[in-house]
């Protein structure tokens, strides 16, 4: 709150008053150490009084203010000038509150912060000021500490000093920013601040801790003769360990340990805390003990120390060990048990001794420097071999570790989201009171992909181990669960989807929880009625929230039903495509089934719709699905994306059906034509990616079908069926080969090949098999390669090449069928038709021949016409054109020719 005048500062404004009448006639100004025992009381017991009465609010707030305060007071030049005090009543923002107080000495901030046992609160202070002003207050503080030290001096010292290694910067505390102003303008009106202190010189880019702790090593150096007691010796070599292992030994930027370590770290501090009834946090609440042990293990560094002081460090350290070894030796290996100070000694030198290796091996040391690291490295290893046990048998309590981890994500304390990791993934604890209160009350922090899954898996995996766990608390659990992976993001979604398909398969959790889903059929079939009811853009998010749940539960029931759905319910396939696409993870490869390879998508529209369409209404809703799920239309604010691509549709839905006695061939040869489309805008078109021969073989298999059934060898279709076929057909040839065309071309080089076929050695051994007018539309393909095999009967009216074109006998082609034959190739496409008309020979000058040959291209025109697909139709029409401006043909019209030629009617 502000600095002004209150309550609190009345109650302390008394402690000082009392404190000023037991010391008079003398001024506070005078105090020393000596005096604070008999004068002190009354302003310790003020801000206990302060402390105590604001429990319920603040306490340790206003414990900082006041000490803010005194500090401040302390800080002020002395003696204020009127002109002074007119200034400060306007800038000083501790000048009413500072008037309250009486002026006083170092004496009494240091013995107050002692007696309070506030030694954080003291370095969070310090670190505050200026760099100067910092350094010069610890200047007074380490004198203050070396006159007359006392055990309590020793044990303050101590605890400043470690929670100087602890204190981490930075932090957003807008009275400590005011405390760093004023000392600011109190630096600029004092001479007392215009220089550091004279054994420390102030360098700019140090990192300002660094100086400090060298003050403080010094400060050690000071009162290393009042250091009586075993555990402050513990304390000491602990804190120089630390130090020299942090600001000197470890790298830059050390590797942060992994979150089970720091875990069972903190595990191993608060049970020495709980078997340690000396120990100030032995009382504490586990949350106030878990914040403690936090900063005791996270110490970090910014920077180095200087090498001077490393040395001073490693050199004093040796001499402490030869100096309170023995007696250090016989208390740790003694039967009192182990208290938190020894542990802390072992802990801090094997930490000590490891990083002291390394450093010895990878820094570039002179003789002396490596002599000195060389003789304290050994004589650490000494120590700790002879102290082996403390660490080794230490027996601590381990049932504590998951308290921990749930009170550290319950007051969200430094890497809380790696415990909540932790706690999604660890068996033992699921299910426990504790456990599930903890879920319970912090669920917003496991509204995450990976620990939405993590607690799916421990939940499957403890039901199935555990039959002992009430329905109840399992429902709960699965509910939250579900709750959390409600409130994700749509992708985050499909995380959860993928990593449920995958773990589960298309089952998804039903397989091991559909016992515990109350009501899922209900909600299916709720789910789906809403479905066809509300098929609008705006109705879309809320479907797709709708689905999500469901296709986490049971992810092939959900699918099979949308796509029953999209075929048979009229209008609603475009909406259920949307809905579909926005879930990228149904596109996942079945690792079982009967079909490895397929897609799980793929798979539900072959098991559910496939084959088993009953209208046309429903063919062309199916086609159009397979467009939509081929080429997703994007809706407002929904991510979507494909879940079938067109070489899979191609693969599943069209190349097996590419058979006349096949009734989808039809259809198949749509889709065919439709998956062309897909992604044709794309700099890389899929069709290119797909080896070709597959594909152009079985569409001349087919069309060699529809010649064997027209020339009335197949039977068991109606011919109106079959021209559309053949129509289809037509087309889907017609588009792949000029989509192939750019990767078919023949190669200049090699003649016989393409670029993407290779050698067409595999094409000649079947297109032997098909029919001549089917091998000839591959005449493009293969130019150069080999010669086009026509009918002998073909030779008879045209003057073909015997370089490109060879005569060979075909049954149904006899005498007098070369017309036929001709009008064949001309039907093929438009260069063919080309071709064959500038080779045919036709005397135009024999009014006989031109005559004869006019009635028999009637005849042909008769038999080739009504088998013919649109395209074709336009090619002999083209040529109908050209024979008439060449005048080659003269149309007879007589009652003889009425019966054959009935299209002249």
């Amino acid at each position: 709150g502000p600095v002004n005048i209150c309550e609190e500062m009345t109650i302390l404004h008394g402690g000082f008053l009392l404190a000023e009448q037991l010391f008079h006639p003398k001024a506070l100004t005078e105090m020393t150490k000596s005096d604070w025992e008999r004068v002190g009381q009354p302003i310790v017991e003020a801000l206990r009084e302060i402390s105590s009465a604001t429990a319920c609010s603040q306490p340790f707030a206003w414990k900082k203010k006041a000490l803010i305060i005194i500090w401040a007071k302390v800080l002020q030049p002395y003696p204020v000038t009127p002109s002074d005090t007119d200034t400060r009543w306007q800038e000083d923002v501790f000048f009413s509150v500072g008037n309250m107080i009486p002026t006083i000495n170092h004496t009494v901030l240091f013995e107050l912060l002692k007696s309070l046992e506030a030694s954080g609160l003291f370095i969070q202070l310090l670190m505050a000021l200026p760099t100067a002003i910092c350094r010069a207050e610890l200047e007074h503080f380490l004198e203050h500490m070396s006159v007359d030290t006392s055990s309590k001096d020793v044990a303050f010292f101590l605890s400043v000093w470690w929670e100087m290694m602890k204190h981490k910067g930075n932090q957003q505390d807008p009275l400590l920013s005011q405390f760093r102003t004023m000392a600011h303008k109190y630096l600029s009106s004092s001479d007392e601040f215009s220089h550091p202190p004279k054994r420390f010189k102030s360098d700019p880019d140090v990192c300002p801790t660094m100086p400090l702790l060298a003050m403080l090593l010094t400060g050690l150096k000071q009162i290393q003769s009042r250091i009586l007691c075993p555990g402050m010796k513990c304390c000491a070599l602990a804190n120089l360990a630390d130090m020299l292992t942090v600001f000197a030994l470890m790298e830059d930027d050390p590797q942060e340990v992994s979150a089970t370590v720091y875990l069972d770290k903190l595990a191993t501090v608060i049970s020495v805390w709980n078997s340690d009834t000396q120990n100030p946090y032995h009382q504490q609440a586990l949350a106030e003990k878990v914040k403690e042990a936090e900063r005791d293990i996270s110490l970090t560094s910014l920077a180095k120390l200087p090498s001077e002081t490393i040395f001073i460090g490693f050199e004093f350290m040796c001499s402490l060990l030869r100096e309170w070894g023995e007696e250090l030796q016989a208390m740790l290996n003694g039967s009192q048990g182990t208290n938190y100070d020894s542990f802390r000694l072992c802990d801090s030198l094997t930490s000590f001794s490891q990083n002291l290796k390394l450093y010895l091996d990878s820094t570039s040391l002179s003789k002396e420097e490596r002599q000195v690291v060389s003789e304290l490295a050994e004589c650490v290893a000494d120590f700790l071999r002879k102290t082996a046990k403390v660490l080794k048998n230490k027996g601590f309590e381990k049932d504590i570790t998951a308290s921990i981890a749930m009170a550290i994500i319950e007051q969200k304390m430094d890497r809380h989201m790696e415990m909540c990791y932790i706690f999604a993934s660890e068996k033992k604890w699921a299910f426990s009171d504790e456990w599930l209160a903890c879920l319970l009350n912090n669920r917003a922090l496991f509204r995450e992909p990976d620990l939405v899954l993590k607690l799916l898996e421990t939940v499957i995996e403890v039901t199935a181990a555990d039959r002992a766990i009430p329905e109840s608390q399992i429902k709960q659990v699965i509910s939250l669960i579900l709750e959390c992976y409600a409130d994700l993001s749509l992708p985050d979604k499909n995380k959860v989807l993928s990593g449920t398909l995958l773990s589960w398969g298309r089952k998804g959790l039903s397989e091991k929880l559909l016992a515990y889903l109350d009501r899922f059929q209900e909600d299916v079939n709720t789910t789906f009625n809403q479905l066809t009811q509300s098929t609008s853009e705006q109705g879309l998010a809320k479907a797709v929230a709708s689905v999500a749940r469901l296709v986490i539960l049971h992810p092939e029931v959900t699918v099979k039903k949308m796509c029953s759905m999209a075929v048979v319910s009229l209008g609603t396939h475009k909406f259920l495509a949307q809905i579909l696409t926005a879930f990228p993870a149904l596109r996942f490869l079945e690792e079982q089934g009967p079909n490895p390879s397929t897609s799980f998508v793929v798979s539900c529209l072959k098991e559910t719709v496939w084959t088993k369409f009953s209208t046309p209404k429903e063919e062309k809703q199916f086609l159009e699905l397979l467009g939509c799920l081929m080429n997703p239309v994007k809706p407002q604010g929904i991510p979507v994306a494909a879940l079938l691509e067109p070489d899979e549709v191609l693969k599943e839905f069209v190349l097996p059906f590419l058979l006349l006695d096949i009734k989808e061939v039809d259809l198949s040869l749509k889709i065919f034509i439709q998956t062309l489309e897909a992604n044709a805008c794309l700099e890389e078109y899929w069709l290119h990616t797909c080896s070709p021969f597959p594909l152009l073989f079985s569409l001349c298999q087919l069309l060699d079908g529809f010649s064997k059934y027209w020339q009335g060898s197949s039977p068991g279709r109606n011919g109106a069926s079959l021209w559309m076929g053949r129509t289809w057909w037509s087309i889907s040839w017609r588009s792949s080969v000029k989509l192939y065309w750019p990767i078919l071309r023949p190669s200049p080089q090699t003649p016989g090949s393409s670029p993407c076929l290779g050698s067409t050695g595999s094409w000649s051994s079947f297109a032997w098999q098909l029919a001549w007018t089917v091998r000839l539309r591959m005449k493009n393909l293969f130019e150069g390669h080999f010669k086009c095999e026509v009918p002998a009967t073909l030779f008879e009216i045209c003057k073909l090449s015997e370089d490109e074109w060879t005569s060979q006998a075909h049954p149904g082609y006899g005498p007098g069928t070369g017309l036929l034959a001709w009008m064949e190739c001309c039907s093929i496409s438009s260069s063919i038709s080309e071709q064959m008309l500038s080779l045919l020979v036709v005397d135009v000058g024999n009014p006989e021949e031109v005559r004869l040959f006019s009635k028999g291209f009637l005849v042909v025109m008769v038999q080739v016409l009504p088998w013919c697909s649109p395209q074709e139709w336009q090619h002999l029409y083209q040529l109908t054109r050209r024979l008439l401006e060449k005048q080659l043909l003269h149309v007879p019209y007589s009652l003889e020719y009425i019966q054959f030629v009935p299209l002249l009617n």
